[in-house]
């Protein structure tokens, strides 16, 4: 199997997406009520990232969307891309979405896997072939950027799980964004927390990977995480310290595929994306280790099968379909 990003899987990927996220219907809304009444259509709440069955993965299949363009500026599905943004990322729309998160409930409203796709999305957009797109977005970002400047600093712990609250994954894709916008103020925040949450564990016994409704490796997030925001030089010895014997394949559960039994089932087609995901982190573990290195092939390796194991499974029933891809290209394009 092909473990490149090529045209033809790009503008499957893009038919994919750009076939659910304007689908509204089936929906999964975490929404505070505040009062009798207070309910809506997904897009009467969210004039934009209403579809894909939840917030979240609307907004990431806006980011893949936008990817595959950059990327693939001649594939066939890139006229039906941009129209879809020209369309959707308007002043009006933009701030409709704004006005969602300024609701007293909404305070922790897609904390934090929303705020980092948010930012990721806003990242991938700055610099990309219409200026526009990113102008618009930015109140919305802005907005974001501020959340986390308020929620990290009184957050005194991590969140460890394997999916949607894990905080090393949030801000891994913020800092794109703090690099995208050359921000370095909130770049050291992201920074100084992740030192404060991770840069003293070590030996990690990956002890309760899987979950059965994982899609993230809460131990190889972490190491993707301190790769991205830690100086090659200091990682380094801390990858060692957190990883002492990737040289005899331990912590032995991270080199083996989850099982999934049932895609149409949503927490369990999960275990997909934790393939796919382990697979990213895999990859770019491997590019810190010089060449020659013996865990190198083995942590290379590593991600070959969980590439195996994911990619086929990107369409198929929607409960994957609607988030998959995404997953898949974080997995596919090494300067995600």
């Amino acid at each position: 199997m092909s473990h490149t990003l090529t045209a033809e899987r790009a503008e499957n990927f893009a038919r994919i997406a750009l076939g659910h996220v304007g689908r509204e219907f089936p929906s999964h809304i975490m929404h505070g009520m505040e009062g009798p009444g207070d309910f809506g259509a997904p897009s009467e709440l969210h004039p934009i990232f209403y579809g894909s069955y939840d917030w979240h993965s609307c907004v990431h299949g806006y980011w893949l969307l936008a990817t595959l363009l950059r990327r693939f500026p001649e594939i066939p599905a890139a006229a039906g891309i941009r129209t879809l943004f020209d369309t959707m990322f308007t002043p009006e729309k933009v701030a409709g979405e704004c006005a969602y998160f300024d609701r007293p409930s909404a305070r922790g409203y897609e904390r934090p896997y929303g705020w980092g796709w948010m930012l990721k999305l806003a990242a991938e957009l700055e610099g990309h072939e219409h200026r526009r797109w990113s102008e618009v977005l930015k109140p919305l970002a802005g907005l974001i950027v501020d959340r986390f400047a308020t929620f990290l600093p009184i957050s005194d712990y991590p969140v460890r799980v394997g999916t949607h609250y894990n905080t090393a994954f949030a801000l891994r894709l913020a800092a794109d964004y703090a690099a995208a916008t050359d921000n370095p103020g909130f770049a050291t925040l992201l920074s100084e927390t992740a030192q404060r949450w991770y840069s003293t564990d070590e030996n990690c016994p990956a002890w309760g990977e899987p979950s059965g409704d994982d899609f993230l490796s809460s131990a190889l997030i972490e190491a993707e995480c301190m790769r991205r925001l830690m100086p090659a030089a200091d990682f380094a010895p801390w990858r060692d310290r957190f990883f002492p014997d990737l040289a005899q394949r331990q912590p032995r559960i991270l080199f083996a595929p989850p099982t999934v039994t049932d895609r149409s089932d949503g927490k369990i087609a999960h275990l997909d994306g934790l393939s796919l995901s382990r697979a990213w982190c895999w990859r770019a573990l491997a590019a810190t280790l010089p060449e020659g290195d013996p865990r190198r092939i083995i942590v290379e390796q590593a991600a070959t099968v969980h590439l195996d194991a994911g990619l086929p499974h990107v369409a198929g029933d929607y409960m994957g379909e609607h988030w998959l891809a995404s997953f898949a290209v974080l997995a596919l394009v090494e300067d995600v």
